[in-house]
């Protein structure tokens, strides 16, 4: 391959198929890629090739476009016993913007990172999609043969592991939703009327719920709540469209089968649900609507046009978390805290790639001070989404 940026590029006069026999002299016909490297490597100034032509029918240069990807996986290519050049690997890590230059070798792109346009020369190669999937639909075949299934994953976990024992690398648009890889991405800026809903994620305890409250409550004009829909009888003072929205049992029913209901529960037989339809009211009336929501209810969220912005809250330390409730007088016993870190790092592993910021609450001052800013940030600069929001 020729890589984007590098002097082959630059100078035109190398393409992919041709015979390289000499260069300044030294005989390269029958050499690895390593004796050519090393030989390279001694060599400085003028480089003179002798070569053969690829003589086949070339098409005709075409202008690649450039797509821009959210990476779903980490990868790091000094681990990698597949990458043709290890050297020219770029790693990455999940929630990481890619630009796609090339695509013309199927399995392995050349890409830059994000930010790191500059400070990168060469193009990177990254793991084509198609390859990625197949791949890892592969290893994850040869663990189940050794791990019994484990059962009670989150949503967004990789859907059920026995199907891909029957893994066929012809049906990859099947493997889209099982394995992730790359999400297409564009830059989006809000409009001024139309604000972007505020999604907190987190375990209990993580202080997502505080941080909420200290929204609504400090900057009214600027952020509310969506108000919820129950199946409940209406209380003495409480008023429709307020405290909730009151519906039949048949009409909320209806809503969570039309995919309406963003989360939804019950409790003492009451059906009791967040629809889509509230987040909008709030849009409409300018301002954000600021959500605390269970992982689950991501998938209702994303798939809808309110093109939230997702930020996990995620615990401190150990003792830093015990230190933070024994304050707010909570006494969590050792098992409890381990509870909430192995919760926070189940909903990273399994759902990180939908978040768009992670928090780590140290303290909730500063936490507040840090949420702000990234909202504050979505008035300023256009953020990046996906393609399939702005279709």
């Amino acid at each position: 391959r020729i890589v984007r940026g590098g002097a082959a590029e630059r100078s035109g006069l190398l393409s992919e198929g041709d015979e390289i026999l000499e260069i300044n002299g030294t005989e390269i016909r029958g050499k690895d890629v390593n004796q050519v490297f090393d030989i390279l490597a001694d060599m400085h100034g003028l480089l003179t090739f002798v070569l053969i032509p690829n003589n086949q029918n070339k098409p005709a240069p075409v202008k690649e476009t450039v797509i821009h990807v959210k990476a779903h996986f980490d990868y790091d290519p000094s681990d990698d016993p597949y990458v043709p050049c290890r050297e020219l690997g770029l790693s990455f890590q999940k929630g990481d913007i890619l630009h796609i230059i090339s695509q013309s070798d199927p399995n392995w792109w050349q890409a830059y990172r994000d930010g790191d346009e500059d400070n990168q020369p060469l193009a990177g190669l990254v793991p084509g999609k198609s390859f990625q999937q197949q791949r890892e639909a592969m290893k994850q075949t040869i663990e189940e043969d050794k791990e019994p299934e484990k059962t009670g994953k989150l949503w967004c976990a990789k859907k059920n592991k026995r199907k891909r024992k029957k893994y066929n690398s012809h049906r990859a648009d099947d493997l889209d939703e099982e394995i992730l890889t790359y999400e297409e991405m564009a830059l989006y800026h809000q409009p001024a009327n139309r604000k972007r809903p505020i999604a907190l994620i987190g375990p209990s305890s993580c202080g997502q719920a505080e941080l909420r409250q200290k929204l609504l409550h400090n900057q009214p004009d600027r952020f509310a709540g969506a108000v919820p829909h129950t199946t409940r009888s209406r209380r003495d003072g409480e008023v429709s469209g307020r405290d909730y929205h009151f519906v039949s049992r048949q009409t909320f029913e209806a809503e969570l089968a039309a995919g309406k209901l963003i989360e939804s529960g019950e409790f003492e037989k009451n059906h009791y649900g967040t629809s889509t339809d509230s987040v909008r009211q709030v849009i409409n009336t300018g301002k954000i609507c600021v959500l605390c929501l269970h992982t689950q209810a991501l998938k209702v969220l994303r798939s809808s046009d309110l093109k939230p912005y997702i930020i996990f809250i995620a615990p401190p330390s150990q003792e830093r978390l015990r230190y933070l409730l024994t304050k707010d007088n909570k006494n969590p016993k050792p098992e409890e805290l381990r509870e909430i870190i192995e919760k926070a790092r189940e909903m990273e592993q399994s759902c990180g790639h939908l978040f768009d910021s992670v928090i780590v609450n140290t303290d909730l001052d500063k936490s507040y001070t840090e949420l702000l800013r990234l909202i504050n940030k979505l008035d300023t600069e256009p953020q990046w989404v996906p393609c399939s929001w702005l279709r």
